[in-house]
């Protein structure tokens, strides 16, 4: 009789010791999973009593837990509805060597979501009677070599310039940044070819956002990150908004960027160029500005028409781009506004359903294409008439 107590004993702690074994292995594989900051279910203002606003909570916390389960999705979100939050939350790391947790007060490089905010800037400087939008690139710089471009082409992608990245490759030395001073010298001297002529075809080209923020610079004498910090991010209490400035790089709270193997993405000498990337910004702040523009805080209604309006036909499709952002019509012939970032490990979303203030914004520092997957969370906001967001 002993010896089967003892046996028992032996086979009950040999079971626990497995247990404990397996349950240690699971979760040092897998710490992002079980870790997590919870849903800010009270800030958001998620109403408890109404049974179809927190089912539509728990479907995207489901959608996005199972995001960063299955993806290593690692980054911040914030969904609104309606013009009032409705999901917010952080995944995965801020610093993925110490381990720090993503923060909702940790900056991310917005990639070419910045355009919004950069044709936003020239688009206020127009109603501000500063430069117009026929006025031609040497009005700003004379010396500049390509004639008939005007402010309007910068903002639509219609210039026909080739991209700085591509014609400055291989040209960067070791610890300089390029400035868009610099970008533009380089242009005047060396006159790299045209891909098209001025206003014949859209082409996507970050050239174009670099003269902008430069030409605000001309007419304003700011540096464009003082600029936006002055006129747009401290009035409207964008706290952790910021042009970014490789120079004082570490007074801010960033998230680090990573390539989809957790590998560092350092920056390179294009990280001196701004307005086509180069904005760091929260969720949060982002929900701010998006708030900004139902305020009257940033545009007017006339303005705003133009910037949300598509300048370009030569190809039929959905899809299209205004002046600063991307547009994509949905069946009612609305469009979805939006724009989507890449830069080193970071992309982002920045999504705006107009005609109720909705928005989607999704902000990662380590790189994974599906981020830009959003339709599953229009399937969720709107599940009786779901609107199409994915690129053709």
């Amino acid at each position: 009789m002993k010896k089967k107590n003892k046996s028992r004993i032996v086979m009950a702690l040999l079971g626990l010791v497995l247990v404990a074994w397996g349950l240690f292995y699971f979760l040092q594989d897998k710490p992002r999973h079980f870790f997590k900051r919870k849903a800010k279910v009270a800030k958001v203002g998620l109403d408890t009593a109404d049974a179809n606003r927190k089912a539509m909570f728990y479907s995207l916390d489901t959608f996005f837990e199972n995001k960063s389960i299955s993806q290593g999705f690692s980054g911040s979100v914030l969904i609104a509805l309606k013009g009032k939050p409705v999901y917010e939350k952080c995944f995965g790391y801020c610093d993925y060597r110490t381990k720090n947790r993503m923060e909702d007060t940790a900056a991310f490089q917005l990639a070419s979501v910045t355009k919004t905010l950069t044709a936003t800037a020239a688009l206020w400087c127009i109603e501000q009677n500063m430069f117009g939008l026929e006025d031609t690139l040497q009005k700003f710089f004379p010396k500049f070599p390509y004639r008939g471009i005007r402010v309007k082409d910068l903002l639509c992608h219609r210039s026909g310039l080739s991209n700085y990245i591509y014609f400055l490759s291989g040209k960067c030395k070791s610890d300089e940044y390029f400035t868009n001073r610099e970008v533009i010298e380089y242009m005047i001297a060396q006159k790299p070819p045209l891909n098209a002529k001025p206003d014949v075809r859209f082409e996507y080209c970050n050239t174009n956002y670099m003269l902008l923020a430069a030409i605000i610079e001309q007419v304003s004498g700011q540096a464009f990150k003082a600029f936006m910090h002055d006129n747009f991010f401290e009035p409207l209490g964008m706290k952790h908004t910021f042009i970014y400035d490789h120079e004082n790089a570490l007074d801010r709270k960033i998230a680090q960027s990573y390539n989809s193997k957790w590998e560092i993405q350092d920056d390179d000498c294009f990280d001196g160029v701004t307005g086509d990337k180069g904005c760091y910004s929260t969720a949060a702040d982002l929900f701010t500005w998006d708030r900004a523009f139902y305020e009257g805080k940033l545009l007017s209604q006339e303005m705003m028409k133009e910037a949300y309006s598509p300048r370009s036909f030569e190809k039929p499709g959905k899809r299209n781009y205004g002046y600063g952002w991307r547009l994509a019509q949905q069946p009612d012939s609305t469009y979805l506004v939006y724009h989507n970032g890449w830069w080193h490990g970071n992309n982002t979303v920045f999504y705006r359903h107009i005609q109720d203030s909705s928005c989607v914004i999704i902000l990662s520092n380590k790189y994974a294409r599906s981020v830009y997957d959003v339709n599953p969370v229009w399937g969720i906001l709107y599940p009786k008439n779901s609107l199409d967001s994915n690129e053709d």
